[in-house]
């Protein structure tokens, strides 16, 4: 599951050795798997009975042993025993109560915003800087 692009160099003829594009991707993105994949895999980790099958799928599927841990813990749990479609909705009183917090957090902002622009104001008024009308066009 590499990106890396390989590119064979000749030295005199003859070929050298494969050298790895190293190019950086500007924003890597975190893998995603879906419950379907993850239970597929821990089935076939879970019938694996000689040494070193683990690892060869680990390999084959560019996966880590940590990916396996978390997703067992997540099977014990039940959390992969659920729907497979989209996320679940939120409760409506939950929905409510993240709104009604969000609100209350914006409207501080807010109100501090105001606060600082009085401030401003009232700094200005008092060093004596007034605007002239084409500069508070500009601000408009």
């Amino acid at each position: 599951m590499s990106h890396a692009k390989t590119a064979e160099i000749k030295l005199n003829g003859q070929p050298e050795r494969d050298v790895r594009d190293t190019e950086v991707v500007p924003k890597a993105k975190r893998r995603q798997f879906s419950v379907a994949y993850k239970k597929r895999i821990l089935t076939e980790v879970d019938g694996c009975t000689e040494a070193g099958q683990i690892g060869a799928i680990l390999r084959r599927e560019g996966l880590y042993s940590s990916h396996l841990t978390t997703w067992r813990r997540q099977r014990d749990r039940g959390e992969l025993a659920g729907r497979q479609g989209r996320p679940a909705i939120p409760e409506p009183e939950q929905e409510l109560a993240r709104l009604r917090q969000e609100n209350e957090r914006l409207q501080q902002r807010l109100a501090q915003a105001e606060a600082i622009i009085d401030v401003q104001k009232k700094v200005s008024q008092l060093i004596g800087l007034t605007l002239n009308n084409s500069q508070r066009d500009e601000l408009k």
